[in-house]
């Protein structure tokens, strides 16, 4: 290589780089699937029970009843609502709801709170919280 195209070189990967970090400012954030919202407002509006888990993509327990989730999310579809709530991303919302340990499961009934489970809880105990 030519010395003369060493800061041209180290130009371009700080483009590179900067031009990275846009890309993945812009992406949309994580949690698009079935069961999956950055959106509390379902649980004013639902006419079903609504089950919050709060999460974080770091979180060993929150990794392992993740996919448990979202079965139960594709199981009660049309009985209740199963929502996730990244707490990294949205730290206010977790604030509001009391929420200081994660995994969080809150359930709620009519826009109000009917139980809350704090860690790695089975199926079945999920759909006990909503009442099913």
């Amino acid at each position: 290589m030519n010395k003369g195209n060493i800061p041209l070189c180290i130009a371009g990967a700080v483009l590179l780089y900067i031009g990275w970090i846009a890309f993945d400012m812009l992406r949309p954030a994580s949690g698009g699937g079935v069961g999956h919202t950055t959106s509390i407002s379902a649980v004013r509006t639902a006419k079903v029970p609504v089950l919050v888990e709060f999460y974080a993509d770091w979180c060993g327990p929150c990794k392992v009843v993740g996919p448990m989730v979202d079965e139960l999310a594709k199981e009660l579809k049309g009985k209740a609502v199963v929502i996730r709530i990244n707490v990294d991303e949205d730290p206010t919302l977790a604030r509001e709801h009391g929420v200081s340990g994660i995994p969080v499961f809150i359930a709620f009934k009519n826009g109000r709170e009917t139980g809350r489970a704090v860690g790695g809880i089975p199926k079945e105990n999920m759909r006990q919280l909503l009442g099913l």
